[in-house]
């Protein structure tokens, strides 16, 4: 047909498809130049126009529209020697329309289509980098906890005096060191754990687990740091003096992270001469831990975002930190098929808490 351009024939799929297009095209003729002008059989080019737009695109859909509109309208007066009725002027109009509005709209959707394409593409594209930004970012994490294990060993040497002696002040020194290493040993161990939970999910350990331990355990190794803060630490049961066993199926390691974690924030959170309580709360289907402090509170807009990975927030509540903490001990907790969440408390402060399942076979011992 004249209006595809000589480059098109060239490949042997297009004029394969050229083909279809034109004998459709002699088979819609055919059937209009060979019956009455008032059969308007012009509607059946839109197959014509919506393969040219798909297989050729926007160029041959206009041509293939212009040649469907024309010969549409050319039925009026060939083959000739009838009376052309308003009416059937006014169908051919608007068979014409039609065929108009199919290509413009036929256009749009492939562009639409090509559109989505690149877009999907680019996200594909940017999948596959944050792929290899966490992969070596993963790498690298465990490539830091050789030297920092040496530097920690080679510190821990110093002070037992293996390389001579050491004075009272070089001893607070090397004290320093060492903290300040283990902390980005740590560090480090929560990331290239985060890395681990997100590729390949978390694994447990599972058993029975007291909670009312783990807490206790938790709070008497924090004692130092809360000191050094001025805020007292304790452990209490709601509604009751006496000690509870909270029984759940977990891993004692994976839990301890949990207590740890939010203790920790609830510290770091807390003004001088403040309190934070650990409070724990059976309840018949779930075991309860909440964690309260008397800091500054959470801002609202803040608590859809405080358990997501590397979130600081922007607060005077929020102290300097990897944000790291809160998404790794929501990972353990869901991981459990338990439940942690936020909010503020009726006085002034924070309370962090988590609940699990209660372990069935347990939940009724004491200690």
């Amino acid at each position: 047909m004249i209006f595809f351009s000589a480059k098109m024939l060239t490949n042997k799929s297009q004029l394969s498809k050229l083909s279809v297009i034109f004998g459709l095209f002699l088979t819609v003729m055919f059937m209009e130049f060979e019956t009455p002008t008032e059969y308007v059989f012009g509607y059946l080019y839109i197959g014509p126009i919506l393969l040219a737009n798909s297989w050729f695109g926007r160029m041959a859909t206009f041509k293939v529209t212009v040649v469907a509109v024309c010969l549409t309208i050319l039925n009026l007066w060939l083959p000739g020697g009838e009376v052309i009725k308003v009416s059937t002027v006014a169908s051919r109009a608007i068979a014409s329309m039609a065929l108009i509005v199919t290509g413009i709209l036929s256009d749009r959707l492939r562009h639409s289509q090509e559109a989505i394409a690149l877009t999907r593409a680019k996200l594909e594209s940017q999948e596959e980098l944050v792929k290899l930004r966490e992969d070596f970012a993963s790498a690298l994490t465990h490539d830091l906890k050789t030297p920092l294990l040496g530097a920690i060993e080679t510190i821990q040497a110093f002070q037992q005096e293996k390389f001579g002696p050491v004075l009272p002040g070089q001893q607070q020194v090397l004290g320093t060191m060492e903290r300040s290493h283990k902390t980005s040993l740590q560090l480090v161990e929560t990331l290239l754990d985060i890395y681990r939970n997100d590729t390949e999910g978390l694994k447990l350990d599972l058993a029975p687990v007291d909670l009312t331990t783990l807490a206790e355990e938790a709070a008497g190794n924090l004692i130092e740091l809360a000191a050094n803060r001025r805020v007292h630490l304790s452990v209490t049961y709601e509604d009751s003096d006496w000690r509870h066993a909270l029984w759940v199926q977990g891993d004692v390691l994976q839990l301890q992270r949990v207590f740890n974690n939010l203790l920790v924030n609830a510290i770091n959170h807390s003004l001088r001469g403040g309190r934070v309580e650990v409070v724990l709360k059976p309840q018949p289907s779930y075991q309860v831990v909440k964690i309260l402090d008397a800091g500054a509170g959470i801002q609202v807009e803040q608590f859809t975002h405080l358990f997501e990975r590397f979130y600081q927030g922007h607060s005077d509540r929020q102290a300097k930190g990897s944000g790291l903490g809160l998404y790794l001990s929501r990972q353990i907790i869901e991981a459990h098929g338990g439940i942690i969440w936020a909010e503020n408390r009726v006085t002034t402060g924070a309370m962090f808490a988590f609940k699990l399942p209660v372990y069935p076979f347990q939940s009724s011992r004491t200690m």
